[in-house]
C-alpha cells in the first residue's frame, strides 16, 4: 500500500510503498542507505543485496540526488533513525533520473540559491520553513473563523493609493486607465465590516519601496481583520490574541520543523497575553536611554524597532504615534490631537514590526481634511467617504504580514526564505 512518510508510524511491521525523491545515498559494502523524501518528511530506506538481489542492488549504485523513485519495503521501528523508523527495502522503481543536480549539500552563495529557488525549496531546511508557513496561515484562518469573522476577498487591482502614492506598482488597465497593485485590502475591508460586522481579508499585497533590508519583500501576504463598533483597545486585544494563538499552534504541531531549523523555542514558550504596551513617547525615551539615535516626531526605523524589540521577552505594542507619520485614515486621539489611535506590534528578539493597525477615522469632515492634507484626489475616495455618510460607526483593524511572522517564529536572518518565490528589489526570477 502507498504510505506517506509523515504517517509512517501507523504502518510499523507492514509492507508499504513510498513515492518520492532520493535526497542522499551512501553505501557500505552490501548495503545502500537511501534517504528518501516525499514532501511530507524524510526517511532512511535500507537496501541490502541479500534482500533485493545483485541486479537491483547494482542499479541502485548509480542513483543520484533528486532521482524520483518508488521504494517498497517493510516499516521497522529504530530509535536511532530519523523520525524513529526505517524501511527495509524489498524493491525499487525509478521514475525519473536526475543528473548533476545543482543544489548539493555543500555550501552555496545566496544569489546562486535564489537563482535556483525552484530547486532550493526541495532542501530539508526550506521545506521545514514552508511547512511552518502553512501552519501559520492555517492558524490565522482558524483564529478568525472560530471567532465569527467572515472572510471577504478584496481587489488586487485598485484605482488609488491606500497608504501614499510613492510605493505603488502601476498596471495598464485596458486602453485608457492605469490601475495599481494593492498595498492593502483595508479600505475595502472597512466597507465589508459595515455590511458583516467582523471581517478579514487574506491575500497578496505589493509595495514598491526600494528597500533592500532583511525585512522587506515587494510582494507579500497579509491578513487584515476589520471590526465595526471597535476602538483601539479592541484592536490591540485582537492582535495580541492572534499572535499568541498562532505561536501556540506552531509549537503544538510543528516542533519537528523548528528542531530542523535549530530554533530555540524558549522565547516562543513565554508568549502570553496581554503583551507589554508603551506609547510612542515612552519608546522614544527608551531609545534615548539605550543610546539609539532617534529624531522625535519621525516614524520608527528598522534599527529603532530592533532595539525596542530586543528590550522585551515578548511582543510589545507601541501606541499613539504622531498622526503626521501615519496614514490619512488613522483616527486622532481626542485627548492628544497630534497623536494617532494606532498600534504597532513588534516581535521580540530584534524582529521588529509584524502588525500595524488602529482605529479608523469615522468623522466625515475630519477624513476629508486628512485626504486633502495628504494631497490625495478626493474623487478617488468618494466611495470610501460614503462609509462615513451612511451610518458611520467607530471601527478599527490591523494588518499582519505573514512572512515577517514566519521569519520571527523560525528565527530566520532574512524574510526571503519565508515564501516559495521571493520578490525583492532586484529579484523577479524564477
Amino acid at each position: 500500500m502507498r504510505a506517506y512518510i509523515a504517517d509512517i508510524a501507523r504502518y510499523e511491521g507492514q509492507q508499504v510503498t513510498i513515492r518520492g525523491w532520493l535526497h542522499n545515498r551512501r553505501s557500505s559494502g552490501k548495503i545502500h542507505f537511501l534517504i528518501v523524501r516525499d514532501g511530507t518528511g524524510f526517511i532512511q530506506a535500507v537496501m541490502s543485496k541479500a534482500a533485493v538481489g545483485d541486479e537491483a542492488f547494482t542499479r541502485a549504485d548509480h542513483l543520484s540526488q533528486e532521482t524520483s523513485l518508488s521504494v517498497a519495503g517493510t516499516v521497522r521501528a529504530d530509535a536511532r533513525a530519523r523520525g524513529g523508523y526505517e524501511i527495509d527495502v524489498s524493491g525499487i522503481e525509478v521514475h525519473g533520473e536526475s543528473h548533476d543536480y545543482p543544489v548539493t549539500p555543500k555550501e552555496h552563495g545566496v544569489d546562486y540559491l535564489l537563482d535556483r529557488r525552484h530547486l532550493w525549496i526541495r532542501s530539508e531546511r526550506q521545506t521545514a520553513i514552508l511547512r511552518v508557513r502553512h501552519e501559520v496561515i492555517d492558524a490565522v484562518r482558524d483564529f478568525f473563523n472560530s471567532r465569527g469573522f467572515i472572510l471577504c476577498d478584496t481587489p488586487i487591482f485598485t484605482p488609488a493609493a491606500c497608504e501614499g502614492t510613492t510605493t505603488l506598482f502601476p498596471v495598464q488597465y485596458f486602453e485608457d486607465t492605469t490601475a495599481f497593485l494593492t498595498q492593502s485590502g483595508q479600505l475595502y475591508n472597512e466597507a465589508n465590516a459595515m455590511a458583516l460586522g467582523r471581517v478579514y481579508c487574506f491575500g497578496p499585497t505589493f509595495r514598491a519601496e526600494k528597500s533592500k533590508t532583511r525585512r522587506h519583500l515587494t510582494e507579500f501576504w497579509m491578513v487584515e481583520p476589520e471590526m465595526a463598533y471597535a476602538d483601539l483597545n479592541d484592536v490591540i486585544e485582537l492582535a495580541e490574541g492572534l499572535v499568541a494563538s498562532v505561536v501556540a499552534r506552531v509549537l503544538e504541531r510543528r516542533r519537528a520543523e523548528l528542531q530542523i531549523l535549530e530554533r530555540d523555542t524558549a522565547t516562543l514558550e513565554t508568549i502570553r497575553v496581554p503583551f507589554p504596551r508603551i506609547t510612542y513617547d515612552q519608546a522614544a525615551e527608551l531609545l534615548k536611554d539605550k543610546g539609539q539615535p532617534f529624531q522625535y516626531g519621525t516614524d520608527l526605523g528598522g534599527g529603532d524597532e530592533t532595539v525596542l524589540s530586543e528590550h522585551f521577552d515578548r511582543p510589545v505594542c507601541i501606541t499613539h504615534y504622531p498622526a503626521a507619520v501615519k496614514a490619512f485614515y488613522m483616527k486622532t486621539d481626542p485627548q492628544q490631537p497630534d497623536k494617532a489611535l494606532c498600534v504597532d506590534v513588534l516581535a521580540p528578539e530584534g524582529y521588529g514590526e509584524i502588525i500595524g493597525g488602529g482605529q479608523r477615522e469615522d468623522d466625515l469632515e475630519r477624513l476629508q481634511r486628512r485626504i486633502q492634507e495628504h494631497q490625495l484626489p478626493q474623487e478617488a475616495f468618494e466611495w470610501y467617504l460614503d462609509l462615513r455618510r451612511y451610518g458611520t460607526v467607530p471601527h478599527g483593524g490591523f494588518g499582519m504580514g505573514i512572512e515577517r511572522c514566519v521569519s520571527w517564529i523560525c528565527k530566520l536572518e532574512h524574510v526571503r526564505e519565508t515564501i516559495p518565490y521571493p520578490r525583492m528589489l532586484y529579484r523577479l526570477y524564477p
